[in-house]
């Protein structure tokens, strides 16, 4: 049976039906309403195909077949009922168009059982009296882009666990994550997935739950809470978000009313092998408004920063993952219509969240991911440079004797640092499935593996473009990440690992403190070599600018375990230079019980400069220095 429908939802259905409707969960899932004077609730979902749909629940013990629902033109089924009440189970018992009946999920559902369950609770929307108008305010008229970004990667389930092995809920990292993430210097934290979903052993990437936060971590509400709480705080908040595919659980999205409803018609482009789920339809304008509408959703109702658009390249390329394909009309591999709902994403969010931080995780350099859409890009805002996390870890593994032969490693991000709007990512994907924690990378024993961490941080610290650490690794922790267990902080009780977390604080507190490490991220004057060829020595030489003449820092950095006396500098200014930081310091684990003393330059000749300083450089160490008293002219 169809039925009739008024003109505003008419208007809101039709939008649906082109890809225009950007807050279809307030149209679909259930809501509360009155109806003929009667108070009750509305069910909505989206199921063209289906013979029949049923609303089912322990309102009616589940049986079969369920309150009738009826259809309209659109391909939508809604029932109203005051036969519900909050609280209850549902589900749709769709008749699909083989006429097989199963029990399947509300995709708009807004609040889950807690897993392995999956039925949707009748609930209303989450809500909370915010407090964070002054860090919202102030972010309203900043430009990200010059501010500092170094985010703190979490996997909420295994950050931190009671005693009883039970994960901490979102309400327990309100009380102890936020106040660490202060102390600890970071400007933003980033959750892995916090949508409902099934396994916790997806991490949170195979979803089910697109409006739901994961009822696993606690209410929405407590995550509400704590965003809130981070910003009072002055931290801003991220988190992953899954538009490219989904979990092929059979009770979940996949072929919803028996035909492909949000995946590709085409099975070999629904199918992803390589993850065990189906591919989004990106091209189909009802899967765009959903998707367009989760993304929305997730900012205005928990007032995120931003999200990390997971899995890019499988959005864009037909052939990644190495499965069958076919060339698009154009005769290439691009996937015609993930590139353009990625744009038209951008397009949207940043009409409606001008300030709301967009970051793709990609790793070809084949498609312009960040930038202007004008200037034929995704329009992303960052892309986790993974070239230089994979060639940084490369070099760090390597045994010293064979570095100098490969300093490039370290160097080539700086040939295309300017091709995008990079953060630098020590994630999570790095300390899993035997590839060994970061302290367990590094070469040679204990005290040498943390002597190098020590500089590997400080090379991402100093190293052009925004910050990604994941959890952990700031003390060095030495077993592999495990999603099913919380991390190791008995580590805190070994000296060395404290001296770790310290050191971690302290270059954080360092980054924040000190402007040419990010006011200038996306100009390419702020980074000037100094000398890139030192090899024998295994040497680098730089420096950081910002945007006044004075704030610019000279960094040394020694990836050998030789200490080089009398080590020369060239620096473009005559003057006093004060020693700021030191990796080998004894508070951080090192042997240095006192900084270098102020350096005064010489009028000696260094390369391109005309004075120059000299100094000890420590075995595996970095330096820092900083203009204290010099003449801003050659």
């Amino acid at each position: 049976m169809e039925k009739k429908i008024n003109i505003d939802l008419q208007k809101e259905l039709i939008n649906f039906s082109k890809g225009q409707n950007f807050h279809a969960e307030r149209l679909f899932g259930c809501h509360p309403i009155v109806q003929n004077n009667a108070g009750g609730f509305v069910f909505r979902v989206w199921a063209p195909h289906a013979q029949h749909v049923y609303l089912v629940g322990d309102f009616n013990q589940w049986q079969k077949p369920g309150l009738a629902m009826v259809h309209d033109q659109f391909g939508v089924w809604s029932v109203f009922t005051t036969e519900v009440q909050r609280g209850q189970l549902y589900k749709y018992n769709v008749k699909q168009a083989d006429g097989q009946e199963i029990f399947k999920i509300d995709p708009f559902a807004q609040k889950f059982e807690k897993r392995p369950n999956d039925a949707a609770i009748i609930s209303d929307s989450p809500q909370h009296h915010w407090k964070d108008g002054l860090w919202r305010g102030r972010h309203k008229r900043s430009n990200y882009f010059e501010r500092p970004l170094n985010i703190y990667e979490v996997h909420a389930g295994s950050w931190k666990e009671h005693e009883d092995g039970t994960s901490y809920s979102m309400h327990d990292l309100t009380a102890e994550l936020v106040p660490y993430l202060k102390k600890m210097g970071y400007s933003h934290v980033e959750f892995m997935p916090l949508m409902e979903h099934p396994l916790g052993a997806s991490w949170g990437y195979q979803l089910i739950g697109y409006f739901a936060f994961s009822s696993y971590f606690g209410a929405a509400e407590d995550f509400q809470e704590f965003v809130d709480a981070c910003h009072v705080a002055n931290i801003g908040v991220l988190v992953d978000w899954v538009p490219g595919h989904f979990c092929r659980n059979a009770d979940a999205l996949p072929y919803y009313d028996g035909t492909a409803t949000y995946e590709y018609a085409d099975y070999e482009r629904a199918d992803n092998p390589g993850w065990g789920t189906l591919n989004f339809d990106l091209g189909k304008p009802q899967v765009q408004s959903f998707l367009i509408s989760s993304a929305r959703y997730w900012l205005d109702t928990f007032h995120l920063d931003g999200l990390r658009v997971d899995a890019v390249s499988n959005m864009i390329y037909l052939d990644y993952g190495g499965h069958a394909w076919k060339p698009n009309k154009e005769g290439t591999n691009r996937n015609l219509e993930g590139w353009h709902f990625l744009r038209k994403l951008n397009k949207e969010i940043k009409a409606t969240y001008p300030k709301a931080i967009m970051t793709a995780e990609e790793s070809t350099a084949d498609t312009k991911i960040t930038g202007m859409l004008e200037e034929n890009s995704l329009g992303f805002d960052y892309k986790w440079n993974m070239g230089w996390m994979n060639d940084v870890l490369k070099f760090f593994e390597m045994d010293p004797i064979y570095r100098k032969d490969h300093l490039n490693m370290l160097t080539f991000s700086w040939m295309y640092r300017m091709s995008e709007n990079f953060i630098l990512p020590l994630s999570h994907d790095e300390v899993v499935h035997g590839k060994k924690s970061l302290m367990h990378k590094m070469w040679g024993d204990r005290y040498r593996q943390f002597a190098q961490l020590r500089t590997l941080y400080a090379y991402q610290m100093v190293h052009p473009g925004k910050k990604l650490l994941f959890m952990g690794s700031e003390w060095g922790q030495f077993l592999e990440w495990k999603s099913d267990h919380g991390l190791e902080w008995v580590d805190l009780n070994d000296e060395m690992n404290r001296k770790m977390q310290f050191y971690t604080k302290v270059l954080n507190h360092f980054y924040l403190d000190n402007r040419s490490l990010w006011e200038l991220d996306d100009q390419d004057k702020t980074l000037e070599v100094i000398d890139a060829d030192d090899r024998d020595d295994t040497i680098l030489t730089f420096i950081r600018h910002g945007k006044r003449k004075k704030d610019f820092l000279v960094i040394a950095m020694n990836f050998t375990p030789v200490e080089r006396h009398d080590f020369q500098i060239g620096v473009p200014y005559a003057g006093t230079y004060q020693e700021v930081l030191n990796s080998e310091m004894k508070d951080f684990g090192g042997t240095w019980t006192k900084l270098n003393p102020v350096k005064h330059t010489k009028k000696v000749k260094f390369k391109q400069y005309q004075q120059s300083l000299t100094t000890i450089l420590p075995a595996f160490g970095t330096l820092i220095l900083k203009p204290d008293k010099v003449k801003l002219r050659y």
